[in-house]
């Protein structure tokens, strides 16, 4: 009997150390969009580990950049400030959204403008106004600084603010969150990007459009983010997205001023 029950005891334990062993070594692959991870991911990802058990492997690129990672293979999950395209989900490609995020319009801290209107907003962009003192602001050259092409936030804003109407710049940084930098250097630079990518970030300046801050009803510019897998997700891709839509993940989204969105 003492036999049986040793070789009970010890099959037990066996198990529990193989199950902990595989949930050990369990490792996320996560293609994250630079403004997503701006936004709120460099503190979900690390309650989301403490929570979980499990490591995440992260590579930060553009929404496009971090979808074609997923595509070849190189990721679990990917996230992205656009919608799929189309051909996209019919191979059978999943978005989850989770999030919708003002696009902010930046300025550096010392600006005294506090807002601009929609209208002044394309003419800047558009080349035809290169001068703050056309807009309410001191006579210095206006610094039109852009993330890249292939950057969500720059096809976004294309889309919303400027109507696909050709944007002029004078600066473009490769990644979207890099503009927050180039915008703190140059006292007379503007720019855009995730609202939840400054929240805490010195030396620039959220413009209200339209007299409407990015957290007021009516705000013209909003982005949606999405969690994107092939198919439904499965084993650690589901355990973090499922993590994102809990209350837990959705308190960072409201901690850092944007809008938790249930799929």
């Amino acid at each position: 009997m003492r036999k049986y029950l040793f070789l009970a005891t010890a099959l037990f334990f066996w198990l529990v150390l193989f199950d902990s062993s595989l949930h050990a070594q369990e490792k996320l692959r996560y293609s994250c969009s630079a403004q997503v991870y701006e936004a709120f991911e460099k503190e979900r990802l690390d309650v989301f580990t403490k929570a979980t058990g499990i490591p995440v492997d992260l590579f930060i690129a553009s929404s496009s950049s971090s979808v074609n990672r997923l595509m070849y293979g190189y990721s679990d999950v990917a996230s992205t400030a656009r919608g799929l395209f189309y051909p996209l989900k019919e191979s059978g490609y999943l978005e989850t959204p989770f999030c919708r995020d003002p696009l902010a319009v930046i300025v550096n801290s010392s600006s005294p403008l506090n807002g601009i209107m929609e209208e002044q907003l394309v003419r800047i962009f558009s080349g035809d106004v290169n001068n703050w003192k056309s807009v309410g602001g001191p006579d210095e050259p206006i610094v039109v600084v852009i993330p890249a092409k292939n950057t969500a936030a720059f096809e976004n804003f294309e889309r919303m603010a400027m109507k696909k109407k050709d944007i002029r710049y004078d600066l473009m940084a490769y990644q979207s969150t890099l503009v927050i930098d180039v915008v703190r250097r140059f006292p007379s630079a503007i720019s855009f990007i995730a609202s939840g990518a400054i929240a805490t970030t010195e030396g620039v300046k959220v413009l209200k459009v339209n007299g409407l801050s990015p957290k007021e009803r009516g705000y013209p510019f909003y982005q949606e983010f999405y969690f994107v897998t092939k198919g439904k997700p499965e084993g650690a891709a589901k355990t973090f997205i499922d993590f994102a839509l809990s209350e837990k993940g959705r308190a960072i989204i409201d901690k850092r001023g944007m809008i938790p969105v249930k799929p």
